[in-house]
């Protein structure tokens, strides 16, 4: 059986312009150390992530405990946003999640987001079969992935976990699928965009 832990990443700070390099927020460094607690007892094997920074920097201490080196993986970042007008916000997310070929002018739509990370998911599966992986991941990216496996995640959902930062969901697979899953950790913190 293989397990990953799917790690949503910490707070980041608010407003920042250019979303790859966006960094946490203060309070989202010291989160950091609840990742840690939650997953010491786990015997990790590999560790991956999203090269965003936010990502990168959630599970970094989690995978240095462990001994382990972050890889990234270009297909596990978050989904590009077009041009958003401030006050459109999540009525633009929820016309997303009801039309996954939706999109803002710019912006990838969620089947593109979906597409990119089942690829490399399927893939990390393969390559890493019986193992237990680490994984730094986004919102949208990780909801993507949930609604692959089941249908009725949907906008709802996705706006539950919104504001839970960082996020642990570990899921169970045995070859490509899905066999079971729990939530380990959520910490409130409100999303800055509502």
């Amino acid at each position: 059986m293989t397990h990953i832990y799917f790690v949503r990443h910490a707070q980041p700070i608010p407003n920042y312009e250019i979303n790859r390099t966006r960094p946490l927020s203060d309070e989202g460094r010291a989160d950091c150390s609840k990742v840690c607690d939650c997953l010491k007892d786990i015997k990790l094997d590999y560790a991956v992530s999203s090269p965003f920074i936010r990502s990168v920097d959630t599970i970094k201490k989690c995978a240095e405990m462990h001994g382990l080196e972050i890889e990234t993986n270009e297909d596990f970042r978050e989904r590009t946003c077009g041009r958003i007008p401030t006050d459109k916000h999540f009525s633009l997310t929820e016309a997303r999640w009801a039309d996954f070929d939706f999109c803002e002018e710019g912006g990838e739509n969620i089947r593109q987001v979906q597409e990119r990370n089942m690829r490399s998911l399927k893939k990390l599966l393969t390559e890493h079969e019986g193992e237990s992986i680490l994984f730094g991941t986004h919102g949208t990216a990780l909801s993507t992935i949930l609604n692959y496996y089941d249908r009725s995640f949907g906008y709802n959902d996705f706006m539950a976990i919104v504001d839970m930062m960082p996020y642990i969901i570990r899921l169970d697979f045995d070859g490509d699928k899905l066999i079971g899953k729990e939530v380990l950790l959520e910490v409130y913190k409100q999303y800055n965009s509502k």
